[in-house]
């Protein structure tokens, strides 16, 4: 678990759900993916004071260990690791109900226009709110 600025890292519980597993008996792939949209609204919504547009640039999951049924509930950790003037990183982290990490990813995000379907730049406000909930790194 990575501390920032003096928070513990957004957390929210999510439930595996019955339709959500392979053939194998775990998880597919697409469902945590899912899981992780699902984490970053509930963070959104719990942080952010507008409901300003943001949409997905790029995302980097790393598949760790298997997510199973008998792995929930399982939690999503989300911190914010870069903040730039238009775009935004969020690293987020599943895990298992023993708390062992299942998949790590990271996320560009970027501030949306949706009347002209182009990027802008963040609000003050939502910065100031994502800076609050930005990792702190080794190197500062």
């Amino acid at each position: 678990m990575t501390e920032h600025n003096g928070h513990r890292p957004y957390r929210c519980p999510i439930e595996v759900r019955w339709g959500d597993s392979d053939r194998l008996g775990h998880v597919n792939n697409a469902k945590v993916v899912e899981y992780l949209q699902e984490g970053r609204i509930k963070f959104f919504r719990s942080v952010l004071p507008a409901r300003d547009a943001v949409v997905v640039r790029k995302m980097d999951v790393e598949f760790l260990r298997p997510l199973k049924d008998s792995s929930a509930p399982i939690e999503v950790e989300t911190t914010v690791l870069r903040l730039g003037t238009s775009s935004f990183t969020v690293r987020q982290t599943i895990l298992d109900r023993e708390g062992m990490v299942c998949a790590v990813a990271d996320t560009v995000l970027v501030g949306f226009d949706p009347e002209t379907d182009t990027s802008r730049p963040l609000t003050d406000e939502v910065r100031a709110v994502l800076d609050r909930h930005r990792a702190v790194t080794p190197t500062g």
